[in-house]
Parts: structure tokens; sequence; C-alpha cells
């Protein structure tokens, strides 16, 4: 029975990121199944799905950048940010027009704006989003007619690169290497604030979240594929009373192991006569076992401000019967000198696949 594991989706457009956590419980029947970020239903590409326990490292990834391949529309504005919305205003044919006699728009103004889209930048989040304020997602006060405070706050940038530069259609496309929290749409816009135009996004690809890529992402349609039988619904209410369920053996060579994305802890392997004591909520002495590798940013210092716990965690790992099991997450503890759990993900050693 699959109960753990991270599935690399390469998610389609015309879904919610929820749609597809929905879609990977019924092919596994495990409830507790979450994703690592939102992606906006007409965005594609990366979205990894965490089973059962695995869905737990999601904090852990708040280090991660996401890279990003997206274009923009000049001379549209929608109250979305992006051309799926309701249109406030569509200059895009005058735009054109005014282009030919002005050149309002140039490759030169481009290269020089977006260097302005480097390092640390302030965004305001769009009204239309899943950033909640007082406890509440903006999108439902926007929905509501209701207005609320969208507070600006920073994001990093690590890398812009401008892909082309289309002055005949009025599009510009790009690839954006960011933080996590950086909303593309808003880039898009701020773009276009710059240039005096509106702007708007037309297309996203989330190309990689982390240690994932969308070249070794599933789709959907591979997803759906390793289906044995069918979803079967009550004649009379429509309800589903059934789920098809996926082989389950397929779907094991599509998991990917839960410590794969902590790219950015370090790596203790603990002896093998203390690794229970430790997933019972035992201490553990540097002396009882062996560090293989540190966190990246003991000694580095971060591009953004992160939890001080993660410049001192580590993925914690025992070695039975040749293979490297992997136990939990510990922070270092400079009051006691030891590694002290933070999250344990095998309860006991006879739970491990060997």
């Amino acid at each position: 029975m699959i109960s753990k594991g991270i599935i690399n989706l390469n998610k389609p457009a015309n879904m919610t990121s929820h749609d597809c956590v929905n879609v990977l419980r019924r092919l596994t029947g495990v409830k507790r199944i979450g994703h690592t970020g939102t992606l906006d239903p007409m965005a594609t590409g990366v979205l990894p799905l965490c089973i059962g326990p695995s869905a737990r490292i999601a904090e852990y990834l708040e280090m991660d950048f996401k890279k990003y391949r997206c274009t923009l529309v000049f001379g549209l504005e929608t109250d979305t940010q992006d051309i799926w919305g309701k249109t406030i205003s569509d200059e895009r044919e005058e735009l054109k027009i005014r282009q030919k006699n002005d050149a309002l728009i140039t490759e030169e103004k481009i290269n020089n704006i977006v260097k302005d889209f480097d390092g640390v930048i302030t965004q305001i989040p769009p009204k239309y989003s899943a950033l909640k304020v007082n406890g509440k997602k903006l999108y439902e006060y926007a929905r509501a007619g209701e207005e609320v405070e969208i507070k600006a706050r920073q994001v990093y940038i690590k890398d812009f690169t401008v892909n082309n530069i289309d002055l005949e259609q009025m599009t510009l496309g790009f690839d954006v290497t960011c933080s996590k929290g950086t909303y593309i749409r808003t880039v898009c816009v701020d773009i276009g604030h710059k240039l005096g135009v509106a702007a708007a996004m037309s297309s996203l690809i989330r190309l990689e979240s982390g240690a994932f890529t969308v070249e070794n992402a599933v789709t959907m349609e591979n997803l759906m594929s390793i289906r044995i039988s069918e979803d079967v619904r009550d004649p009379d209410t429509g309800r589903y009373i059934e789920y098809g369920r996926a082989d389950e053996e397929k779907l094991k060579q599509l998991l990917i192991p839960t410590d794969f994305p902590l790219i950015y802890f370090g790596e203790f392997i603990i002896l093998e006569d203390r690794a229970s004591w430790f997933v019972t909520g035992g201490h553990i002495a540097v002396s009882e076992g062996t560090i293989i590798s540190e966190p990246i940013y003991k000694t580095e210092e971060p591009p953004f401000k992160i939890r001080e716990e993660y410049k001192k965690a580590y993925k914690m790992y025992t070695v039975k019967e040749s293979k490297k099991i992997f136990l939990g997450v510990a922070f270092y503890n400079t009051t006691y000198n030891k590694l002290v759990a933070d999250k344990i993900f095998l309860r006991g050693l006879e739970d491990a696949d060997f």
C-alpha cells in the first residue's frame, strides 16, 4: 500500500492545484496529500504532490528557488493581472499604432528595466491571490467586493533572463528564478508600469521548484494511464461511490523519496543502535554518528531571511542491511550540544522499506 513519497507532477492548464491533489487522492486512496506551492489554474509545470507523512516537509522548502518561464502582453490591464481575468482596459491595438510613431517600447528600454528585477525587490501581491489577510484569502475579499489593505513585501530575484521581445505582437518572454512568494503576474504588471503602459501575464510555466524540474515531471496523462479500474458513480445521484485506483507497483516507480528535496540541509548518519533512540525523541551527540555534509547556510550567508534553525538542520539517517534509511530532520542545539529531532518521518525501523 502506498503511504508516503512525492509525485513530481507537470500540472496541466485548466486545473487548480487542489484538483491535482484530489486526482492523486482518488488514485491512491490516501486522504492526506498536499502540494508544495500553488500554481494558478491556467499555469502549467512543476507541482510536487506529497503523500501522507511526506506532506510534512513542505515548511522546509521555503528556501527553495523557483524558476518560471513567462510571457506578458503589453497594453492589457485586468483585475487578476493575467489574460484570464476581467478586462479593465485593452489598448493593445492603440499601443501598436502608437509604437510605430513613438517607439514607446524598445529592446533597450526593456533590457534596462529588467535590471531593476535583481536581488531583493518589493511587491504588492495581487488582490486575486491566496495570500491571507486577517485569516481570509485575498481573492475572497475581491470576489465579495470588499476592500482590504494589501501590504507590500520583499521577495528575492536570483536571475532574470529575457528570452524574446516581439514588438509587433507587443509581447515579452522571460525566465525568472525567484524566492517563494514571488508573484510573476505582479512582475509583469510592474514591468509595464516602468515602461508607462499596462501589461498582463499571458502564459506561465514553472520549470523548477527546488530540486524538482519539469523535465523529470510526470504528466497527468501518464498518471491516469496507470489506473487499473474506473470511477463508479451512483446511477441515481450521480455521486462517485468508488474511485479508480492506480496500479501500486507502477505508481511506486513514479514516487520520489521524502528526503529528496531537502537540498539545503546537512546529512548525518546515526549509528544503528542509536536510531531507535532518536526516533523516540532521544537527542544524538555528534560522537554517535558521522556528519556526511554540513548545512549549506551554516557558514554561507543566505540571500534572504531564513529560520536560524535551518542553518543547523540535518537530514538524519541510519544504515541497515546496507541501505540508508531516512529517519527525520534534526536541528543542532547549542544548549545541549546535540542533534535534537524536529520532525520524525520513520517511527520504527520495522516500518522501513528494505
